[in-house]
């Protein structure tokens, strides 16, 4: 079993953090892990120019106290971003933006990128080919991340998304042997959440920590949904869980309110 109390308090933010005013807010909550994410492909590029400035902007982030130990690879607009589309081009592009990213990250010493492994939605008759397909194509982007020094966890997700549940998810864990897993705890809608961390095991890196209705993912803060907060966190001692304890909240709570979160649930 590991010991919660070393799970390191982390959170999402987008490029509109990316500065040092509010670097120093987050240290100050005691924020101190962070993870870059952005849905869309253009905010790396267009604002943040990821791909030529990681270096700096992570130095930045150090200089005030503040690791971006994670970078959530672009997953949208899902007509163009899609690991399990039939399309060959834009399989090609995929690959090509994320191994730009992976090198980046992996330039800038930031540890895990997260990756989506399908858009959505799709009915159940075609499941079985778009995994097929989207094994293909991640193990490529694996193979990209294994190079650029950075470890690939790949996130489960809600509804008609690829990896809906632990035996989709496995199936890419077991393909790919570099691969990890980052766990959403509003992303289950098929399984329980301590069930589906248990089946993953070992293979978990990190976490997207948040709240929901058991209904639709809503990235609540922890508490104002269903979530069985005692027995997640039971379940990830018992795997001997090692990573961030790292929030992914619609907006609202402060950081200050996650930093209280985060006190009451851990201790």
């Amino acid at each position: 079993m590991s010991d919660r109390r070393t799970w390191k308090l982390a959170l999402s933010v987008g490029p509109g953090a990316m500065n040092a005013e509010s670097f120093d807010a987050l240290a100050a909550a005691g924020i101190r892990e962070i993870e870059l994410s952005s849905g869309a492909v253009d905010p790396y590029y267009s604002v943040l120019a990821f791909p030529r400035r990681s270096a700096e902007i992570a130095s930045l982030a150090k200089e005030h106290g503040v690791n971006i130990s994670s970078i959530h690879l672009p997953f949208g607009p899902f007509s163009n971003v899609d690991p399990s589309t039939p399309d060959p081009e834009k399989r090609a592009y995929l690959i090509r933006i994320q191994r730009e990213l992976l090198d980046a990250a992996g330039k800038a010493g930031v540890g895990i990128a997260v990756l989506h492994p399908s858009g959505e939605p799709y009915p159940d008759d075609e499941r079985d080919e778009r995994i097929e397909r989207a094994v293909e194509v991640v193990s490529v982007i694996a193979d990209a991340a294994e190079k650029a020094g950075v470890t690939l966890a790949l996130e489960n997700l809600p509804r008609t998304c690829l990896g809906r549940d632990s035996a989709e998810m496995l199936r890419f864990l077991e393909a790919i042997p570099t691969l990890r897993a980052v766990f959403d705890t509003n992303h289950s809608l098929r399984e329980d959440n301590p069930h589906f961390i248990r089946a993953l095991g070992s293979k978990i890196v990190s976490l997207h920590v948040s709240d929901y209705d058991f209904i639709d993912e809503k990235h609540w803060l922890p508490g104002e949904g269903k979530n069985d907060w005692k027995g997640i966190i039971a379940a990830l001692e018992d795997i001997g869980y090692e990573g961030r304890f790292l929030y992914e909240l619609h907006a609202g709570p402060t950081y200050q309110d996650v930093a209280e979160n985060y006190k009451k649930l851990i201790g």
